[in-house]
Protein backbone atom coordinates (compact mmCIF):
# COMPACT_ATOMS: atom_id res chain seq x y z
CA UNK A 1 0.00 0.00 0.00
CA UNK A 2 1.65 3.41 -1.40
CA UNK A 3 1.79 6.25 0.96
CA UNK A 4 -1.95 8.22 -0.21
CA UNK A 5 -3.77 4.84 0.47
CA UNK A 6 -2.63 4.75 3.56
CA UNK A 7 -2.90 7.98 4.84
CA UNK A 8 -6.31 8.00 3.45
CA UNK A 9 -7.21 5.05 5.68
CA UNK A 10 -5.86 6.60 8.78
CA UNK A 11 -7.76 10.39 8.02
CA UNK A 12 -10.14 9.40 11.18
CA UNK A 13 -7.18 8.69 13.59
CA UNK A 14 -4.94 11.86 12.54
CA UNK A 15 -7.78 14.02 12.97
CA UNK A 16 -7.88 12.23 16.84
CA UNK A 17 -4.53 12.98 16.80
CA UNK A 18 -5.17 16.89 16.28
CA UNK A 19 -7.86 16.80 18.70
CA UNK A 20 -5.91 15.50 21.62
CA UNK A 21 -2.54 17.24 21.19
CA UNK A 22 -5.43 20.14 21.51
CA UNK A 23 -6.86 18.58 24.70
CA UNK A 24 -3.51 17.97 26.49
CA UNK A 25 -2.27 21.57 25.60
CA UNK A 26 -5.00 23.30 27.22
CA UNK A 27 -5.15 21.01 29.97
CA UNK A 28 -1.01 21.73 30.92
CA UNK A 29 -1.79 25.92 29.88
CA UNK A 30 -4.51 25.39 32.20
CA UNK A 31 -2.12 24.25 35.19
CA UNK A 32 0.27 27.25 34.91
CA UNK A 33 3.03 25.09 32.19
CA UNK A 34 4.91 26.71 30.01
CA UNK A 35 5.47 24.55 26.78
CA UNK A 36 9.43 24.45 25.81
CA UNK A 37 11.29 23.15 22.79
CA UNK A 38 14.75 21.58 23.10
CA UNK A 39 16.95 19.71 20.49
CA UNK A 40 16.75 17.35 19.05
CA UNK A 41 19.67 16.77 17.59
CA UNK A 42 21.91 16.43 20.77
CA UNK A 43 25.83 16.14 22.14
CA UNK A 44 25.22 13.52 24.49
CA UNK A 45 22.47 11.17 25.09
CA UNK A 46 21.51 9.71 28.83
CA UNK A 47 23.13 6.04 28.53
CA UNK A 48 20.52 3.24 29.06
CA UNK A 49 21.19 -0.01 28.68
CA UNK A 50 18.88 -1.27 26.11
CA UNK A 51 18.15 1.61 23.87
CA UNK A 52 20.04 3.61 21.11
CA UNK A 53 20.33 6.60 19.92
CA UNK A 54 21.02 7.54 16.81
CA UNK A 55 23.86 9.13 15.76
CA UNK A 56 23.91 12.24 12.76
CA UNK A 57 27.56 13.51 12.33
CA UNK A 58 29.25 13.44 15.31
CA UNK A 59 26.06 14.08 17.60
CA UNK A 60 22.80 12.20 18.34
CA UNK A 61 19.01 11.99 17.63
CA UNK A 62 17.48 12.18 21.32
CA UNK A 63 15.90 9.64 22.61
CA UNK A 64 14.03 12.13 25.01
CA UNK A 65 14.43 15.78 26.37
CA UNK A 66 15.04 14.61 29.51
CA UNK A 67 18.39 15.94 30.26
CA UNK A 68 17.78 19.00 28.54
CA UNK A 69 14.40 19.54 30.11
CA UNK A 70 16.17 19.26 33.57
CA UNK A 71 18.71 22.00 32.57
CA UNK A 72 15.79 23.85 32.07
CA UNK A 73 15.08 23.36 35.86
CA UNK A 74 17.97 23.99 37.05
CA UNK A 75 17.78 27.45 35.35
CA UNK A 76 14.59 27.98 37.50
CA UNK A 77 11.56 26.95 35.53
CA UNK A 78 9.07 25.36 37.59
CA UNK A 79 6.66 24.01 35.23
CA UNK A 80 6.98 22.66 31.95
CA UNK A 81 6.14 20.53 29.18
CA UNK A 82 7.20 19.14 25.35
CA UNK A 83 5.61 17.28 23.04
CA UNK A 84 7.78 16.20 20.29
CA UNK A 85 9.56 13.39 18.24
CA UNK A 86 12.37 11.36 19.63
CA UNK A 87 14.28 8.84 17.89
CA UNK A 88 15.85 4.95 18.88
CA UNK A 89 17.82 2.50 16.87
CA UNK A 90 16.47 -0.45 15.82
CA UNK A 91 12.96 -0.30 17.39
CA UNK A 92 10.44 -1.62 14.70
CA UNK A 93 7.41 -3.39 15.21
CA UNK A 94 3.36 -3.11 16.03
CA UNK A 95 4.21 -1.23 19.65
CA UNK A 96 7.46 0.62 18.60
CA UNK A 97 8.59 2.86 15.95
CA UNK A 98 12.25 4.63 15.76
CA UNK A 99 10.25 7.90 15.31
CA UNK A 100 7.63 8.99 17.60
CA UNK A 101 6.09 11.63 19.54
CA UNK A 102 6.91 12.06 22.86
CA UNK A 103 4.74 14.24 25.73
CA UNK A 104 7.25 15.22 28.41
CA UNK A 105 7.02 17.16 31.06
CA UNK A 106 8.13 18.12 34.86
CA UNK A 107 6.82 19.86 37.90
CA UNK A 108 9.16 21.20 41.00
CA UNK A 109 7.91 20.32 44.46
CA UNK A 110 6.06 17.51 43.36
CA UNK A 111 6.74 13.99 43.66
CA UNK A 112 5.94 10.81 41.86
CA UNK A 113 2.38 10.33 43.71
CA UNK A 114 1.34 14.11 42.95
CA UNK A 115 2.26 13.41 39.37
CA UNK A 116 0.06 10.49 39.77
CA UNK A 117 -3.03 12.34 40.37
CA UNK A 118 -2.11 14.71 37.76
CA UNK A 119 -1.23 12.51 34.91
CA UNK A 120 -4.56 10.24 35.80
CA UNK A 121 -6.59 13.99 36.14
CA UNK A 122 -5.33 14.67 32.92
CA UNK A 123 -6.49 12.39 30.30
CA UNK A 124 -9.34 11.55 32.11
CA UNK A 125 -10.04 15.08 30.57
CA UNK A 126 -8.87 14.57 27.67
CA UNK A 127 -10.93 11.49 26.99
CA UNK A 128 -13.31 12.71 27.55
CA UNK A 129 -12.87 15.82 25.71
CA UNK A 130 -12.37 13.54 22.67
CA UNK A 131 -14.63 11.06 23.10
CA UNK A 132 -17.17 12.68 24.52
CA UNK A 133 -17.45 9.87 27.15
CA UNK A 134 -14.53 8.56 30.04
CA UNK A 135 -15.02 5.02 28.35
CA UNK A 136 -12.56 3.65 25.46
CA UNK A 137 -12.88 0.13 24.13
CA UNK A 138 -9.29 -0.69 23.35
CA UNK A 139 -8.04 -4.50 22.85
CA UNK A 140 -11.35 -5.85 23.98
CA UNK A 141 -11.15 -4.15 27.28
CA UNK A 142 -13.59 -1.23 28.54
CA UNK A 143 -11.81 1.35 30.27
CA UNK A 144 -13.36 3.95 32.27
CA UNK A 145 -10.85 6.59 32.86
CA UNK A 146 -13.70 8.00 35.49
CA UNK A 147 -13.16 4.97 38.27
CA UNK A 148 -10.52 5.37 40.48
CA UNK A 149 -7.43 4.31 39.02
CA UNK A 150 -5.56 1.01 40.26
CA UNK A 151 -2.43 1.55 42.07
CA UNK A 152 -0.18 -2.09 42.66
CA UNK A 153 3.27 -2.08 43.90
CA UNK A 154 5.70 -3.76 41.64
CA UNK A 155 6.44 -6.38 44.03
CA UNK A 156 2.83 -7.13 44.78
CA UNK A 157 2.12 -8.05 41.17
CA UNK A 158 4.59 -10.12 41.12
CA UNK A 159 3.29 -11.94 43.97
CA UNK A 160 -0.05 -11.46 42.16
CA UNK A 161 0.49 -12.35 38.83
CA UNK A 162 3.39 -14.62 38.89
CA UNK A 163 3.82 -16.04 41.87
CA UNK A 164 6.97 -15.11 42.74
CA UNK A 165 8.38 -12.22 44.70
CA UNK A 166 10.99 -9.21 42.67
CA UNK A 167 13.57 -10.66 44.57
CA UNK A 168 13.31 -13.99 43.60
CA UNK A 169 12.48 -12.99 39.84
CA UNK A 170 16.31 -10.93 39.88
CA UNK A 171 17.99 -13.22 41.20
CA UNK A 172 16.63 -16.09 38.60
CA UNK A 173 17.49 -13.04 36.39
CA UNK A 174 13.70 -13.28 34.99
CA UNK A 175 12.53 -10.07 35.93
CA UNK A 176 12.10 -9.03 31.94
CA UNK A 177 10.64 -11.74 31.12
CA UNK A 178 7.90 -11.97 33.78
CA UNK A 179 7.08 -8.39 33.43
CA UNK A 180 6.35 -9.02 30.00
CA UNK A 181 4.68 -12.04 29.66
CA UNK A 182 2.74 -12.01 33.01
CA UNK A 183 2.25 -8.60 34.22
CA UNK A 184 1.71 -6.09 31.46
CA UNK A 185 -0.83 -8.18 30.11
CA UNK A 186 -2.96 -7.81 32.80
CA UNK A 187 -2.66 -4.34 33.58
CA UNK A 188 -4.95 -1.31 32.72
CA UNK A 189 -8.00 -3.73 31.85
CA UNK A 190 -11.26 -1.88 33.14
CA UNK A 191 -8.95 1.50 34.08
CA UNK A 192 -5.75 3.11 34.48
CA UNK A 193 -3.29 0.89 36.18
CA UNK A 194 -0.40 2.75 37.91
CA UNK A 195 2.53 0.14 38.61
CA UNK A 196 5.11 1.48 40.82
CA UNK A 197 7.70 1.36 43.42
CA UNK A 198 10.16 -0.59 41.02
CA UNK A 199 13.45 -2.25 42.70
CA UNK A 200 16.51 -0.08 43.08
CA UNK A 201 18.26 -1.82 40.25
CA UNK A 202 15.43 -0.80 38.05
CA UNK A 203 15.15 2.74 39.19
CA UNK A 204 16.48 4.85 35.79
CA UNK A 205 17.02 8.44 37.29
CA UNK A 206 14.79 7.82 40.01
CA UNK A 207 14.94 9.35 43.27
CA UNK A 208 15.23 6.03 45.80
CA UNK A 209 12.94 6.07 48.79
CA UNK A 210 13.99 3.55 51.71
CA UNK A 211 10.74 2.24 53.43
CA UNK A 212 10.01 -0.72 55.91
CA UNK A 213 14.01 -1.67 54.80
CA UNK A 214 13.21 -2.25 51.45
CA UNK A 215 14.74 0.16 48.91
CA UNK A 216 12.83 1.15 45.80
CA UNK A 217 12.52 3.76 43.02
CA UNK A 218 10.05 6.09 43.21
CA UNK A 219 8.88 5.43 40.18
CA UNK A 220 5.60 4.31 38.12
CA UNK A 221 4.50 3.19 34.51
CA UNK A 222 1.37 3.85 33.59
CA UNK A 223 -0.99 0.98 31.56
CA UNK A 224 -4.02 0.88 29.24
CA UNK A 225 -5.22 -2.37 28.15
CA UNK A 226 -1.86 -4.24 28.84
CA UNK A 227 -0.12 -1.86 26.71
CA UNK A 228 2.41 0.44 28.67
CA UNK A 229 1.58 4.34 28.23
CA UNK A 230 4.24 6.34 30.40
CA UNK A 231 6.54 6.04 32.98
CA UNK A 232 7.40 8.77 35.51
CA UNK A 233 9.34 9.45 38.39
CA UNK A 234 10.42 11.64 41.52
CA UNK A 235 13.76 13.19 40.35
CA UNK A 236 17.16 12.18 41.71
CA UNK A 237 19.05 15.45 42.60
CA UNK A 238 22.30 13.65 43.85
CA UNK A 239 25.31 14.21 41.39
CA UNK A 240 27.84 11.69 43.13
CA UNK A 241 25.03 8.83 43.02
CA UNK A 242 24.11 10.25 39.06
CA UNK A 243 27.55 9.95 37.76
CA UNK A 244 27.64 6.44 39.34
CA UNK A 245 24.49 5.72 37.35
CA UNK A 246 25.50 6.69 34.30
CA UNK A 247 28.63 4.96 34.86
CA UNK A 248 27.16 1.88 35.93
CA UNK A 249 24.72 2.08 32.59
CA UNK A 250 27.81 2.64 29.83
CA UNK A 251 28.98 -0.70 31.20
CA UNK A 252 26.46 -2.41 30.39
CA UNK A 253 25.94 -0.55 27.32
CA UNK A 254 29.18 -1.90 26.58
CA UNK A 255 28.56 -5.27 27.69
CA UNK A 256 25.21 -5.06 25.33
CA UNK A 257 27.13 -4.28 22.18
CA UNK A 258 25.77 -0.90 22.49
CA UNK A 259 28.31 2.30 21.38
CA UNK A 260 29.69 4.77 23.76
CA UNK A 261 28.69 7.67 24.66
CA UNK A 262 30.17 11.16 25.03
CA UNK A 263 29.91 12.83 28.35
CA UNK A 264 26.52 14.52 29.32
CA UNK A 265 28.55 17.98 30.73
CA UNK A 266 25.87 20.12 30.32
CA UNK A 267 23.80 18.13 32.27
CA UNK A 268 26.33 17.80 34.73
CA UNK A 269 26.76 21.25 34.71
CA UNK A 270 23.18 22.04 35.60
CA UNK A 271 23.34 19.36 38.53
CA UNK A 272 26.15 20.89 39.89
CA UNK A 273 24.39 24.14 39.56
CA UNK A 274 21.16 23.10 41.67
CA UNK A 275 18.71 20.78 40.57
CA UNK A 276 15.05 21.05 42.42
CA UNK A 277 12.96 18.29 43.89
CA UNK A 278 10.99 17.84 41.08
CA UNK A 279 8.99 15.32 39.15
CA UNK A 280 8.79 13.94 35.74
CA UNK A 281 6.64 12.14 32.86
CA UNK A 282 7.37 10.70 29.50
CA UNK A 283 4.46 9.80 27.89
CA UNK A 284 4.13 8.11 24.37
CA UNK A 285 2.02 9.93 22.65
CA UNK A 286 1.68 7.26 19.50
CA UNK A 287 0.41 4.61 21.83
CA UNK A 288 -2.00 6.72 24.05
CA UNK A 289 -3.58 7.36 20.49
CA UNK A 290 -3.54 3.81 19.78
CA UNK A 291 -5.53 2.82 23.14
CA UNK A 292 -7.89 5.95 22.62
CA UNK A 293 -8.99 4.79 18.78
CA UNK A 294 -8.56 0.98 19.28
CA UNK A 295 -5.46 0.49 16.97
CA UNK A 296 -3.35 -2.41 16.64
CA UNK A 297 -0.31 -1.19 15.36
CA UNK A 298 1.37 2.48 16.30
CA UNK A 299 1.28 2.53 12.60
CA UNK A 300 -1.90 3.70 12.12
CA UNK A 301 -1.72 6.55 14.67
CA UNK A 302 1.06 8.75 12.74
CA UNK A 303 2.59 9.51 9.08
CA UNK A 304 3.59 6.45 7.76
CA UNK A 305 7.53 5.45 8.34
Amino acid sequence: MNNIAQLENIKARLTSRAGLLRSLRSFFDNHGFIEVNTPTVISAPAPEEFIEAPQTGDKFLRTSPELEMKCLLAAGYEKIYQIGSCFRAGEYGKRHRPEFTMLEWYETKADYNQLLDFTAAMLKTAVHELCGSTKINYSSHCIDFSLTPETITVNDAYKKFAGISVEQAIEQNIFDEIMVDQIEPNLGLDRMTFLKDYPADRAALAKLNESNGHCYAERWELYLGGLEIANAYSELTDIDEQHQRFTTAARQRQKNGLSPYPEANDFFAAMEHGLPESSGCALGIDRLLMAITDADDIAQTCFPN
